[in-house]
């Protein structure tokens, strides 16, 4: 018998404006946080990654928005903006059936405060929703992609203003509406977790002493989950096909030793990872979170019916991100290992990526196999993928079989784990077009099965060109990962 994919599967890549789209400035866009995002020395590089993790204090937010010779390579990205059919005429000849972006919240209300969407802004999108359906491929759009209006941030301290909830949601109904029968799949947070670590980019949260406080950013995050609920209701209401979901940076630890402590605190890993997922997959708050609150002084302001919205409105599938796996320890004292933010122990079975990220491909089935295990819920991978040093060839080609090898590892995890009994909806590798790097905002650490021409002060043609991997993975869809399978 063949071994293939389920009828249906959903094939792609993933991207998000504040990498990607570019045209900052243009059609009415306001200032979003991505923009003071700088570009990370070299010395910076290959690590949890500059910026990314660093508070913000309002101080650096008015010198990056004044800034006239600073380089901030998330202003232009891979200039989507204006090449958006040529990408997507790429993304079909692939034969993707589904393409993952995201909306940029000051596209469409510039300030995020205002009482009337900007047009321009809606126009764009609905120009490129209807390229893709012209070509039969599935959007799968996320409204809140480290992208925050400025205007949030400064005049109302960011998520942690609870009235940020209705100007989110105002947003979500806004477009919900105008692309009524262009777009039903919806993702709501990217990785909302990370709000945990960094309160800025995804959160706008300023902190004038330089330090995190963790009352403030779970605060944050408990408006993210009303405002999230909420948009799934007018999701729902403003057209029943819709289906709304929640994505995780998923962080998936082993334990280093068969000692009890290091078991408990892979567990203890977990339940920190899995909170955001638990609120809004189960519709409540766990109970593990109880004490962790008590622990560090955290007393969240819920308002009358919080609980009772939580519970009516729970997301109807699980996205997460995955790129590797960590170790585990109760007194740890191994060598630190590099990753998608998280730093852990290294693990001497893997192997890393040029970056230090370990490769950990039956992790991901490990993963698929507890999640919905966990939630009994639909799942859908929305970021795998390996970032890499590519080299351009003296006739154009870009022979990149690291990360054919990489994705094709992780794709027969992904089938095994369906063999377990797992439903997973679809699979977007991350950056399947080069883009700016979201934690060093470098291009030289590309992902994609495009290569785009441009380096990492953004000079360049930014003309495109397919990779090796570009063809190999036409051929997966066009098989529906049979070739793989059957090899």
């Amino acid at each position: 018998m063949t071994k293939q994919f389920p009828d249906g599967f959903l094939w792609g890549g993933a991207t998000a404006a504040n990498q990607y789209e570019g045209g900052f400035g243009e059609g009415g866009r306001g200032f979003a946080t991505s923009d003071t995002s700088r570009a990370v020395s070299p010395e910076e590089r290959k690590s949890m990654g500059g910026e990314f993790t660093t508070p913000m204090t309002l101080e650096k937010l008015k010198f990056a928005m004044e800034d006239t010779e600073g380089l901030y390579p998330k202003r232009w990205g891979s200039d989507f903006y204006h090449r958006y059919k040529e990408d997507i005429a790429l993304f079909a000849e692939m034969g993707f059936k589904t393409f993952r972006l995201s909306i940029a919240w000051p596209r469409i209300f510039p300030k995020g405060d205002e009482l009337e969407p900007n047009e321009e802004g809606l126009a764009f999108y609905d120009k490129v929703f209807d390229e893709l359906n012209k070509y039969g491929i599935e959007p799968l759009v996320t409204l809140s992609h480290y992208e925050f209006p400025i205007h949030l941030v400064t005049e109302y301290g960011g998520w942690k203003n609870r009235k940020v909830i209705d100007f989110f949601v105002r947003y979500a109904e806004t477009v919900f509406n105008r692309y009524k029968g262009k777009v039903k799949y919806w993702l709501t947070f990217n990785e909302i977790n990370i709000l945990g670590l960094t309160g800025y980019l995804s959160g706008g949260l300023l902190f004038e002493d330089g330090k995190l406080h963790l009352d403030e950013m779970y605060q944050a995050v408990h408006h993210q989950f009303i405002a999230s609920a909420l948009a799934t209701k007018a999701a729902h209401e403003i057209d029943p096909e819709n289906q709304v979901g929640m994505m995780l940076a998923r962080m998936e630890s082993y334990p280093a030793t068969c000692n009890p402590d290091d078991i408990m605190e892979a567990i203890k890993k977990d339940q920190s990872n899995l909170f955001y997922s638990d609120v809004q997959v189960r519709g409540e708050y766990p109970r593990y979170m109880k004490r962790f609150f008590k622990e560090n002084n955290i007393e969240l302001q819920f308002e009358p019916g919080d609980e009772a919205i939580l519970k009516q409105y729970p997301v109807d599938f699980m996205s997460f991100s995955y790129y590797m796996t960590s170790i585990a320890r109760a007194n740890p004292s191994g060598e630190k290992t590099s990753g998608n933010l998280m730093l852990g122990e290294s693990n001497p079975y893997l192997e890393a990526s040029d970056w230090g990220w370990q490769i950990d491909p039956v992790g991901l089935r490990v993963t698929l196999n507890k999640l919905y295990d966990r939630y009994q819920v639909p799942l859908f991978i929305v970021e795998n993928g390996l970032g890499a040093l590519d080299k351009v060839e003296e006739d154009g080609s870009i022979h990149d079989s690291y990360r054919i090898d990489y994705l094709e590892k992780h794709i027969e995890q992904m089938y095994e784990a369906i063999e377990d009994g797992v439903e997973l909806l679809g699979y977007t590798p991350w950056g399947c077009i080069d883009l700016v790097s979201a934690s060093t905002s470098e291009m030289s650490k590309r992902y994609g099965f495009i290569y785009v021409d441009a380096d990492d002060q953004g000079n360049g043609s930014f003309d495109r060109s397919r990779k090796d991997s570009f063809f190999w993975y036409k051929d997966v869809i066009a098989t529906n990962g049979a070739n793989i399978l059957n090899d």
